[in-house]
């Protein structure tokens, strides 16, 4: 796909990519979801202070790799 042809989905806003049309939004708000759903989840089952974070560093740090893998691919 050429530069000129190609769809743009995020704007580059300081390092970070922000949805900015309806497949953005389509992508955007279910990684927002399971980030919410992610932290809710990690606090249920009286965990430790040290077991909420072995169980959110590696959901959060991989789903922000993605995502922003994926804004980069689709963005000017």
């Amino acid at each position: 796909m050429t530069k000129s042809s190609k769809k743009i989905w995020f704007n580059k806003v300081r390092g970070s990519y922000l949805p900015c049309s309806a497949e953005g939004w389509l992508l955007y708000v279910p990684f927002i979801a399971f980030l919410v759903a992610t932290l809710l989840l990690a606090f249920r089952g009286g965990r430790s202070p040290a077991g909420v974070a072995y169980f959110l560093f590696p959901q959060y740090i991989c789903a922000l790799v993605v995502m922003h893998w994926i804004a980069a691919q689709f963005s000017e």
